[in-house]
């Protein structure tokens, strides 16, 4: 074998295997699967006032990083800081029970290291159900610049209640059956994130979901398993389904309309023939977050999108006040 056809193979044998070591390390957890999903108790003062009128609100707060959320634009501290104030400062005002959170950030590099979770916590929510998503050294999305792949990601769906969380289970929805692998290994896991809170002593439940945005087939999957958990729990509990189901009634065939179809399942908020748009914050043109209630047990009051959140988030919230029957 000739000196040359050596190099060659050496070369070819060096790059396999640190193609190799970069994946393993780049999809490497940070966390232990213990830490995924947690229920944390607080102790903060607390403003309560609901004269047995709840206020509930889903919200997609994109980490937030506003309008830049899945693209390359530069990311400073200040923006975080900024969006982070005018959301606390928000939250102060409407004041609302529970919150539910997708795409929250706790202690990532891409938001500077602050845990998003707790922060809004302190507005006097003692009672926090945590499930993690996203637990990745390395992101290859937005593709560029490369130099934004790197760093620590820990994200995911929190459930922040001013009354106690009794229990908590972190339920992974269908992934995309045919994406490779690599892509999988580095993708965020969709979830159901599922909690008990103690409200009249009564036991509701909250089911707080974030679904496949990308792949239609596995969006429609994941909303059959979600109707299958709304329908059996509230059977024999007060039930609301919440979140961001990147699915809008303007679709082709939405996955969402099996959800608005249901007779006995209510939603807040929503008008078919204008539906009170929740993406994006710059022009909003599509409904996809949503908050569905059982009917036999809760009472719908009022509600609306929060439009005064304003660019926080690439996702405006959506708030639901309601009364248990």
């Amino acid at each position: 074998m000739n000196r040359f056809l050596k190099i060659c193979i050496f070369t070819l044998i060096a790059l396999l295997l640190f193609v190799v070591l970069f994946f393993l390390w780049a999809s490497s957890p940070t966390l232990s699967e213990d830490d995924y999903a947690s229920i944390i108790t607080n102790n903060y003062e607390q403003k309560i006032d609901n004269d047995s009128i709840y206020g509930i609100v889903t919200y997609n707060i994109g980490y937030l990083s506003g309008m830049t959320n899945n693209t390359s634009a530069e990311k400073p501290r200040s923006l975080f800081e900024e969006n982070l104030k005018k959301a606390k400062d928000n939250f102060l005002q409407v004041n609302p029970d529970i919150i539910a959170f997708q795409e929250i950030d706790y202690d990532a590099a891409r938001s500077y290291f602050v845990n998003q979770q707790n922060e809004i916590a302190s507005l006097g929510y003692n009672y926090v159900a945590k499930a993690v998503n996203w637990d990745e050294t390395y992101v290859p999305f937005p593709y560029w610049p490369l130099s934004i792949h790197f760093g620590k990601t820990v994200s995911g769906q929190s459930i922040l209640s001013k009354y106690p969380i009794i229990s908590h289970e972190r339920k992974v929805l269908e992934r995309v059956a045919n994406a490779p692998f690599y892509r999988d290994a580095l993708y965020l896991e969709r979830l159901a994130q599922i909690s008990s809170i103690r409200l009249e002593q009564k036991e509701i439940k909250i089911i707080n979901v974030h679904l496949e945005a990308f792949d239609k087939p596995t969006r429609v999957k994941q909303m059959d398993a979600i109707i299958r958990l709304f329908e059996a729990y509230s059977k024999a509990h007060p039930t609301i389904l919440l979140g961001d189901f990147n699915s809008a009634p303007t679709f082709k065939n939405p996955a969402i309309e099996k959800l608005l179809s249901l007779p006995n399942v209510g939603n807040a908020v929503f008008n078919e023939e204008a539906p009170s748009n929740t993406y994006d914050t710059e022009a909003p043109f599509k409904r996809i977050d949503y908050i569905f209630y059982s009917k036999n047990s809760i009472a719908y009051v009022d509600g609306k999108v929060l439009t005064q959140f304003g660019q926080t988030s690439d996702h405006l919230p959506v708030l639901m006040r309601f009364k248990l029957k």
